[in-house]
């Protein structure tokens, strides 16, 4: 059977789409009351919290896994409140939640009806969106960046700036082995085949407040993400490259292998993440260990995981490791991949808003 050609979808503005949410709803200023908890979901918060202080204080990282719901719950500025006073070191979410975060810092509503619009052949087919988010991954690529990187760049500049295609093709040219000489390439295509022009592309977003890309990128947080090709909306557009979105998915690996590397006594919150998180982190535990190992090293110890869902957590006890597979829990991968992961895990079923609200709550009422 032939490919589908997706260079023949048709696109519309964002503007008409009828978006589910709006920012000036979801989002949660800093000094509204967080929802209650239970008093074993505030002994969670108050184990991470703890946790968290003890790191910082040792100079230890502290990264923040997140799922597109923890941003649509509204939580962008208490992560980025968080991360001003220097709680978290890093964050990594999928690819669903760079598109929210895009959405609502451009135009200020995101999220739109799977069902309805799959049926009627629109959904995702929005045309801003897969542009500037290709756009900011291809001018990104140029400076080294990554996905979060190069979005969280984009929404705080309101835009980038391209260079002439003869410097492109030059560069290709006179270096044609070099690392960044298919980025070159893919821009450079980009440019002929959808009318993007040299020099400025104004991009503005007055909603950036709501943007965690933006704020990692403000405060020198680093900022990852772990995508899947043809998982996100912005595959049903004709600029639709996955080279594109690969390379700045392998350097954001790069990157979050780079800080597990350096987790010892620190802390992985992962927050509504049931399978970007617990894989991710897998595979670069065990690339950080190969390397270590090589240098002498031992593995990455000390730290702990706490791992936030609204699902139960099979009635097992975690920090006890994995149940047998005779037991249910076992078939909990976010729990179980997590558990084989060295330190300690916890678990707590908690809505992931209000945990983080009231982690935040814990952390900030400790300064001075």
């Amino acid at each position: 059977m032939p490919a589908l050609d997706l260079s023949r979808l048709r696109v519309r503005p964002l503007a008409e789409r009828r978006s589910l949410t709006r920012l000036e709803d979801i989002l949660v200023p800093i000094d509204r009351q967080p929802a209650p908890l239970s008093p074993e979901q505030s002994a969670q918060v108050d184990l991470a919290a703890d946790a968290i202080r003890e790191a910082r204080s040792r100079g230890a990282p502290v990264v923040l896994m997140y799922g597109a719901h923890l941003l649509r719950n509204g939580a962008a500025l208490l992560l980025a409140d968080l991360m001003e006073k220097g709680f978290l070191q890093h964050v990594a979410t999928n690819g669903a939640g760079t598109i929210h975060d895009w959405e609502y810092s451009w135009l200020g509503r995101s999220t739109e009806g799977v069902e309805e619009n799959v049926a009627a052949g629109t959904f995702g087919t929005w045309d801003e969106t897969g542009r500037n988010i290709h756009l900011a991954l291809m001018a990104g690529a140029l400076q080294g960046l990554g996905w979060g990187g190069s979005l969280g760049r984009f929404i705080h500049e309101d835009g980038c700036d391209l260079p002439p295609r003869e410097q492109l093709a030059g560069l290709v040219s006179q270096f044609p082995a070099d690392p960044m000489a298919p980025a070159c390439c893919e821009l450079l295509a980009a440019m002929e085949r959808h009318d993007l022009h040299e020099g400025r592309h104004d991009v503005q977003h007055p909603s950036k407040h709501g943007s965690i890309l933006a704020a990692a990128w403000r405060h020198g947080v680093t900022a990852t993400v772990h995508p899947g090709i043809g998982y996100d909306i912005i595959s049903c557009h004709p600029m639709f490259n996955g080279a594109v979105l690969g390379r700045a998915a392998a350097e954001d690996f790069r990157r979050f292998a780079g800080i597990v590397a350096e987790l010892d006594h620190g802390v992985v919150l992962s927050v509504g993440s049931a399978i970007m998180a617990p894989q991710v982190f897998e595979k670069s535990l065990s690339c950080a260990h190969n390397i270590r190992f090589q240098a002498g090293a031992g593995p990455v110890a000390g730290h702990r995981i706490f791992v936030v869902d609204l699902q139960d957590g099979g009635g097992w006890d975690w920090t006890r490791g994995e149940p047998p597979k005779s037991n249910p829990a076992y078939y909990l991968r976010f729990c179980k991949s997590f558990s084989r992961m060295g330190g300690t895990m916890h678990y707590a079923q908690c809505d992931n808003l209000a945990f983080i609200h009231h982690l935040h709550r814990r952390l900030v009422a400790t300064l001075p």
